[in-house]
């Protein structure tokens, strides 16, 4: 059997938690069975450990085009999913990864007569600020996705609670729907040497600090976390490794919060790149706390990273999340409710607080961190291994081909 994988992210152009589940899945997957990527564009190589895995980019420009700024990368992304079909398909089974990539599908379905298997990483409807950034393209994005969810044979969610979003925005069957949780390589992610990684950042060797991770946008909570700096102890450092801004807009206010918060606290660092993974894992290995304040997550891989890495966590009890962290046993969940329709909190302030005092009491206690952290370790190496979610994405692929072919045997011959 060969699946066809196809996505924006994969290495070494990996932003988010998509790119990382296709990055490890894919290899993993590839010792169980043919597997073929087509990415966005830049240079990719059969991987000479894994001659079973195969990956191509397909660049697309954009310089010919005279539609406005917002929508280019929209249709640079369609291009693509034109293109991936123009190239002869000979896989079983497509199976689609981000919303970028569902015309891809849509039209390999149609043409090709393959089943489509789609994971869900994030839903459109759930990310209403992107009409900031690409404003009616968002209408696109929606609709493209609603239809591929529709068409797909079956459908991944990457949590319980994603699941559920699923069956209340999207009239699919529920037998459609499977749950396979996001994972971890434990060989890769785990308490490290941290060498000379606080000097390369600028992190005071004297002060302990705690630490984020991630892209500044709406969905991560990275505002209300700047905001929640004021309500930390002074004792520590926190540090922000923030980089990639969904819109100028978002930019400056990040600016605005992140001044605020040094004006006030004085301990805070901010690293606006993203962060390369082995200095990822360093910075994980050498937190106290990780924080993850996001308002919208459907699974939140980033805190298996940390987890695994033997840290505590504190973050929003929203998503996957509340599937991953452990509230008073690998971290904290901190209560977040949100207005009716809206990802903006019912009281922004009372959850920085909260979520500052989550903070500073992990901070004040080593012995509860040194326990959570021995508990989040142990959490990670019992659930979230990659092989597992390997093998129980091949088992879903060998059904939905299966079906496919029966339910093709079925109709029987076509009559003109």
């Amino acid at each position: 059997m060969k699946t066809l994988f196809l996505t924006n992210e994969y290495p070494p152009t990996i932003y988010g938690g998509a790119g990382v589940h296709v990055d490890y899945l894919s290899r993993e997957l590839a010792k169980l069975m043919d597997v073929e990527v087509r990415c966005f564009a830049g240079k990719r190589e059969e991987r000479l450990d894994l001659p079973t895995l195969k990956a191509t980019g397909f660049p697309a420009s954009s310089a010919d085009y005279s539609a406005p700024q917002h929508l280019q990368g929209i249709f640079s992304a369609l291009q693509r999913c034109l293109d991936w079909n123009s190239t002869g398909i000979d896989a079983d089974v497509i199976h689609l990864h981000t919303w970028y990539t569902h015309l891809g599908g849509i039209i390999a379905k149609l043409n090709y007569g393959l089943p489509l298997v789609l994971t869900v990483h994030s839903l459109e409807p759930l990310r209403p600020w992107k009409r900031e950034q690409i404003k009616g393209g968002y209408d696109f994005s929606c609709w493209v996705e609603s239809t591929a969810i529709s068409m797909a044979d079956a459908v991944v969610a990457v949590s319980r609670d994603t699941k559920s979003d699923i069956m209340r925005y999207f009239d699919v069957p529920e037998r459609k729907v499977h749950v396979i949780h996001n994972g971890i390589d434990l060989n890769e992610f785990k308490k490290s040497n941290p060498g000379d990684v606080r000097a390369r950042y600028g992190i005071d060797p004297d002060k302990p600090f705690v630490l984020f991770v991630g892209r500044i946008t709406r969905q991560k909570g990275i505002i209300h976390l700047a905001n929640a700096i004021q309500y930390m102890n002074r004792t520590f450092q926190v540090v922000l490794c923030a980089g990639a801004p969904d819109t100028p807009e978002i930019a400056q206010e990040m600016r605005r919060a992140v001044d605020a918060a040094q004006g006030i606290h004085g301990n805070v660092l901010w690293v606006e790149k993203m962060v390369p993974k082995e200095d990822l894992i360093r910075l994980y290995s050498e937190a106290e706390v990780f924080c993850c304040p996001s308002v919208y997550e459907p699974f939140g891989i980033i805190n298996l990273e940390a987890m695994a890495c033997a840290t505590p966590v504190v973050a929003s009890a929203v998503g996957g999340i509340k599937e991953v962290v452990v509230h008073e046993e690998t971290g904290f969940l901190v209560p977040l409710s949100l207005k009716p329709g809206t990802f903006e909190p019912t009281d922004s302030e009372s959850f920085e607080r909260d979520f500052a005092h989550r903070v500073n009491q992990l901070m004040e206690n080593p012995n509860l961190r040194s326990r959570m952290a021995k508990l989040g370790r142990h959490r990670v190496e019992s659930s979230f291994s990659w092989s597992a979610i390997a093998s129980r994405t091949l088992a879903l692929y060998e059904e939905v081909v299966a079906n496919h072919r029966f339910e093709g045997l079925s109709k029987g011959p076509s009559i003109h």
